[in-house]
């Protein structure tokens, strides 16, 4: 079944390679969406099987297909990558990346006719990307400015982040194969092998931070994962459920490393190292709460009077309470796993994305809580390219209600069935167990 379903869908990665421009994108979608339905049925194979090297073979070696297929072609659903290729060069040129926009005159001899004509935001933007990445753009630049290199650049990356998920798998005596999991996920393979997404960096470091404090290095947990939020932000998230109470190691190096990273892109002043960040703040509607889709969801039912530093406060102590909940819980077993990906899901629904990509950091996370809420939310972000037909404010809001509406209903079906499963099994306990640790195990 698992052949049958990776060569039925290495043939529509191929047919979607014909998609082209605007006109093209409700087709991708609806390719998109029988790719899931794939996805979908090799993934609940993969749950109810037993360990299988034959079946991790499988698994793998589609893997790579699905990738080959599509990585030697332009990218279709961004051009975020010319930007990457173009900080590479500026920096090769012996040039602080942060210090002016693509489009200034001191850059003029770096221009070309296929890299530099397709940079978004070349005329008003300097570079949003912190060091860490902006290092591995340098580094990947120097063997070749292509496009196709820069996106084996991420699948290299995501080989590494396969091996440490793989490696937490059988530390926790889960199959090996649900790998598939991230690796057959359609929406990890068109952002990373199609458009050469940077996230594939951030979930590669990340997975290893994961790994490392499975092995209780808590120094080499920090540096991956101040390395992997220096790739993209939101991994900082993550810190409450890798951090040891009390311990002063991984604070400090991971300070370090954030300090370390920088140092070679200061001379253009610290907040000038910061790049676009706050001008992409107020473009994608972070001051305005344009972003925000539950704001949008209030004020949609209360009026619009409902101000954005409300929804900002109150989404800052519900992240706040959820980060103190994680650091007061003891830690068992694969619990910090679990608590990554509550906290990683907590706020990318808040910050509500409208980019797909910005999903894919959630992607491992279903190999060890494969929730169908949490299926849906990934799969479901391609319905967010429906804003190249229309992003006025009421267009984005209905694409993220049929996002976020199911996600919301098929969690509170999960939690209700959850705590309907424990109160059955603390029912069946012996009276003098419930208080104990037992009982504390059947909570966490």
């Amino acid at each position: 079944m698992l052949i049958v379903l990776g060569l039925t869908s290495l043939v529509f990665y191929r047919i979607g390679l014909r998609a082209e421009g605007t006109k093209d994108i409700i087709w991708f979608l609806k390719l998109v969406g029988v790719q899931s339905a794939l996805y979908f049925v090799a993934a609940w194979l993969i749950l109810r099987g037993r360990e299988s090297r034959s079946g991790l073979i499988i698994v793998l070696l589609f893997a790579a297909l699905f990738r080959l297929a599509i990585i030697f072609s332009p990218p279709y659903l961004s051009d975020d990558i010319y930007r990457y290729i173009w900080d590479g060069r500026v920096q090769a040129a012996g040039i602080n990346p942060y210090r002016y926009i693509p489009a200034d005159e001191a850059l003029f001899r770096l221009r070309d006719e296929t890299i530099y004509p397709k940079i978004n935001r070349r005329d008003y933007a300097r570079t949003i990307y912190p060091p860490v990445v902006e290092a591995i753009y340098f580094l990947t630049t120097r063997l070749s400015e292509s496009v196709t290199w820069m996106k084996a650049t991420m699948v290299g990356f995501e080989a590494v982040g396969i091996w440490a998920i793989i490696q937490l798998l059988a530390s926790f005596g889960l199959p090996s194969q649900r790998i598939l999991i991230y690796a057959w996920h359609p929406l990890v393979i068109w952002e990373f092998a199609g458009s050469g997404h940077l996230d594939a960096i951030a979930i590669a470091l990340f997975a290893l931070a994961l790994h490392a404090s499975r092995k209780k290095a808590e120094v080499a947990a920090a540096v991956e994962l101040a390395c992997a939020t220096l790739v993209k932000f939101f991994p900082l998230a993550l810190f409450p459920a890798l951090y040891k109470r009390w311990s002063w190691k991984m604070p400090l190096a991971f300070a370090i490393t954030i300090f370390v990273a920088y140092l070679p892109y200061l001379s253009v002043g610290p907040r000038a190292a910061i790049g676009f960040l706050p001008d992409y703040a107020k473009e994608e509607g972070l001051i305005s709460g344009g972003q925000f889709y539950f704001l949008s969801l209030t004020r949609a039912l209360f009026g619009s009077s409902v101000p954005n530093a409300a929804f900002v406060i109150l989404a800052s102590v519900f992240m706040s309470g959820i980060a103190v909940w994680v650091l007061l819980r003891r830690r068992r077993s694969d619990s910090y796993v679990k608590r990554a990906a509550l906290l990683a899901t907590a706020i990318t629904v808040l910050f509500a994305p409208h980019y797909s990509w910005y999903f894919a950091w959630l992607v491992p996370f279903l190999c060890f809580v494969p929730l169908a809420s949490m299926f849906y939310l990934t799969a479901a972000s391609f319905i967010l390219y429906g804003t190249w037909l229309g992003d006025e404010p009421g267009q984005v809001f209905r694409l993220k209600s049929f996002v976020y509406v199911p996600f919301a209903l098929l969690g509170a079906v999960e939690l209700f069935a959850w705590r309907r499963r424990v109160a059955l099994a603390r029912s069946r306990l012996p009276k003098q167990t419930l208080g104990s640790d037992v009982n504390g195990t059947m909570t966490e």
